[in-house]
């Protein structure tokens, strides 16, 4: 595709406030492929106002038609999958195989949820003496990561349209022609002008501006914890509404009775999906002390299967990470697990054979884990799992509640039973029992420093929506 070289705010491309641009940089070959305008106030400003002047038309619309154009949504990113899967794979190098499965197809049935939603979600109940009404909250301001372009951004521009709400998208810098496929998408569906805006930039500039327009209503984030800390505080300040996705370090407990080499298996594919870019993935492996060896021995067989190689060859199960920053800050935790004894069984922080460009990373098994450890207590975001040992139940849940985190984990267990009871007890948002699938109608968020609030299904609209009572 062609990198637009405006904004998206009121139904059409407009020129950009600023001369500034951003470039769009390939991370399996270090090579620019396009550029993006660099967002300011001024742009920012623009679009807000734009959403705003749309969303009487839009929240009084009735929420059946809105699910129509969420339907229409969904079948402008169907059409265009192979387009959008290959731009993704270009701008962010997950494979193109991933891309077209999960990074294109998770946003693709997340819409189509939302436009069923829309039309069969209760936006009014009688409580005694009283109508409750739910309305639309406003405003939207929308602030994606990188790691999942299209689905970061459908996660919550779906429940927000579907909630009647209208809203702006700061998108991630590292990959805005994504976003700008998205608003493509957007104008194809008939999405009235207005209700969607995208405004491309910095985090610090645009997404800052976005953060703190009082014409927002609610901000919506998803990434790190210690940036979900400022725009919680700037949120706050003003009062306004807000939804944090932040981060994770979730385990992967194996109890005694398990299948050990699927849960093993099933535990490396989870940490090298995305290239290790999943705010979820299961970076701690809890195994019994009479198993260790043998879960550590089959950890580091499967991670070796993962050769890091061009995310557009099809044969490759592993891509690079998105830059320069995040290749040598994974490189880094894994220089750290090294220097605070832990075992590195396979990979390391040297660069993978046979790739003297790119962002690569090997996947990284390391053993001999203790819980005080960084690689244990902060997220890397790349390949690393790290196995920790344990000697019962008790301590197995010490280990996995003990970090600041609460997003995932996942629970392994002879039988659903055991492995339900456990999975009651740890501090989490959501939980795997014995290799339980996704599931893109249940809440998703999490515990403690992982969040404020809940994605997806009846749950994610929730959020868009506030309540008002009439008493007669």
């Amino acid at each position: 595709m062609k990198a637009h070289d405006g904004m998206y705010i009121d139904g059409a491309w407009r020129p950009a406030a600023g001369r500034e641009t951003i470039a769009v940089v390939n991370p399996a070959d270090e090579q620019e492929i396009g550029a993006v305008p660099a967002g300011v106030e001024a742009d920012v400003d623009a679009a807000v106002r734009a959403a705003r002047a749309a969303l009487p038309g839009w929240a009084a619309t009735a929420p059946a038609e809105r699910g129509e154009r969420l339907a229409a949504l969904r079948d402008r990113l169907v059409a265009r999958t192979d387009e959008i899967a290959e731009v993704i794979t270009a701008e962010l190098g997950s494979t193109l195989g991933f891309s077209k499965r999960v990074q294109v197809g998770v946003p693709v049935a997340v819409t189509g949820s939302y436009a069923e939603l829309a039309a069969s979600y209760a936006f009014e109940e009688k409580v005694g003496n009283s109508t409750v009404l739910l309305e639309p909250v406003g405003v939207v301001g929308a602030i994606t990561p990188w790691n999942y372009p299209l689905h970061q951004i459908t996660n919550k521009v779906a429940p927000a349209l579907a909630a009647g709400c209208t809203i702006v998208v700061k998108p991630a810098e590292d990959t805005p022609l994504t976003a700008q496929l998205f608003a493509e998408c957007v104008a194809e569906a008939g999405i009235p002008a207005g209700v969607v805006n995208l405004v491309t930039g910095l985090g610090t500039v645009a997404g800052q501006a976005l953060a703190e327009h009082p014409g927002v209503d609610l901000v919506s984030f998803t990434g790190s914890t210690a940036v979900g800390r400022k725009i919680g505080a700037i949120a706050g300040a003003a009062v306004k509404r807000v939804a944090l996705e932040l981060g994770g370090k979730s385990a992967n407990v194996i109890l005694p009775g398990a299948d050990l080499p699927k849960a093993v298996a099933v535990n490396v594919a989870d940490v090298v999906r995305n290239s290790g870019q999943s705010c979820n993935a299961l970076t701690r492996m809890l195994v019994h002390r009479d198993q260790y060896e043998e879960a550590v021995a089959l950890a580091a067989e499967e991670a070796r299967a993962y050769v890091p190689g061009d995310p557009r060859d099809e044969r490759s199960r592993l891509g690079p990470l998105v830059n320069a920053k995040q290749r040598d800050r994974v490189r880094g935790y894994i220089e750290k697990g090294v220097e605070e004894g832990a075992r590195l069984v396979t990979g390391g922080a040297d660069a993978p054979e046979g790739q003297p460009s790119g962002y690569y990373v090997s996947p990284t098994v390391f053993a001999d884990v203790t819980p005080e450890m960084t690689i244990a207590q902060e997220e890397i975001f790349g390949p690393v799992v790290s196995i920790l040992k344990y000697e019962d139940e008790d301590d197995a849940l010490r280990i996995a509640n003990g970090t600041d985190y609460g997003l995932a984990g996942a629970v392994w267990a002879a039988d659903d039973a055991t492995a339900t009871a456990f999975a009651r007890r740890l501090d989490a948002g959501q939980v795997d029992i014995n290799g339980g699938r996704f599931n893109i109608l249940a809440p998703f968020g999490g515990y403690k420093r992982s969040g404020v609030g809940r994605e997806l299904g009846a749950h994610g609209l929730a959020e868009y929506l506030q309540t008002k009572s009439l008493q007669f």
